[in-house]
């Protein structure tokens, strides 16, 4: 899948990370990033935005990253350090191959700002099933 829109119209049926405004912005070899633009949809209950939306971007870059070549690819553990409070409206989150093995990957996930605050930090493993 090179064309970036044949990746969009596959991942479009990622519901979750598609109703919460999750967009694709550019995608290479093992590498997605991935965007959303913040509204009130996205805060928590003391008016920060919720962690969960940090990590379905991460988690969305990873899974466009892993598969991209080759569908199958399963989030199989994940962890996520949570850094700091946007200072504009729209996130990116933007991955990092760290090993592609046989059956397992790695990745880095950096989510940050359009300003570039670090917001968090994220390593999935993933399966190729």
């Amino acid at each position: 899948m090179d064309d970036i829109e044949k990746v969009r119209e596959i991942f479009k049926n990622d519901r979750y990370a598609a109703d919460t405004g999750a967009f694709i912005e550019e995608i290479g070899d093992h590498y997605a990033k991935c965007s959303l633009v913040l509204n009130e949809h996205h805060k928590n209950a003391a008016g920060g935005i919720m962690g969960g939306v940090y990590f379905t971007l991460a988690d969305l870059a990873f899974a466009v990253a892993a598969n991209r070549q080759k569908m199958g690819t399963v989030s199989i553990n994940s962890d996520i350090s949570f850094l700091g409070v946007p200072k504009s409206g729209k996130i990116f989150a933007e991955t990092t191959l760290i090993k592609d093995g046989r059956t397992v990957c790695c990745y880095n996930v950096s989510v940050t700002d359009s300003v570039g605050t670090p917001l968090a930090a994220v390593k999935i493993v993933g399966y190729h099933k």
